[in-house]
């Protein structure tokens, strides 16, 4: 959790907020998505995380993919922008958030995937027809909009 969520935390406990963020739709050469294993909650997802303070959407994107993935984005596609009541979340601790997130296709990226033990425990490429089914309700949504993606960017 970055500093900024920390202080909003302390100032408004588990209460729900807006935040801002990232999510990385991250393909290997066969059109596999790579999801993570979060340890935050028995659920696969997306490479994903808060954009902070003095930081673009895409600077985050390559810091959240790095520090949960080791990957270095070397190219990304923004795809959709996420709004509204349908992105609230609720974490096992309680903790409330409503992401305003920005999807991002990863096709070029260097390095070898790799979980950083704090927030993933195992990160694997998964067929889109074969994605598990515990995974973060916000993030089969995202797949599902990749898979009719044509060029256009979403506005969900």
């Amino acid at each position: 959790m970055n500093d900024y969520l920390k202080t909003m935390r302390k100032l408004v406990g588990s209460r729900l907020i807006h935040l801002p963020g990232v999510r990385g739709i991250i393909l290997n050469e066969a059109e596999e998505v790579l999801l993570q294993r979060r340890t935050d909650m028995p659920l696969w997802g997306l490479p994903s995380g808060s954009v902070e303070l003095d930081e673009t959407a895409l600077e985050a994107l390559k810091r959240e993919v790095a520090e949960e993935t080791s990957l270095q984005v070397v190219q990304a596609e923004p795809m959709a922008i996420y709004s509204g009541p349908t992105q609230r979340f609720a974490y096992p601790n309680g903790d409330e958030i409503q992401c305003f997130s920005v999807a991002f296709i990863v096709r070029q990226w260097e390095g070898q995937p790799r979980a950083d033990g704090a927030e993933g425990s195992e990160v694997r490429f998964f067929p889109l027809p074969g994605l598990p089914d515990d995974m973060v309700s916000i993030h089969k949504h995202t797949l599902s909009d990749f898979e009719r993606y044509d060029g256009t960017f979403f506005l969900t």
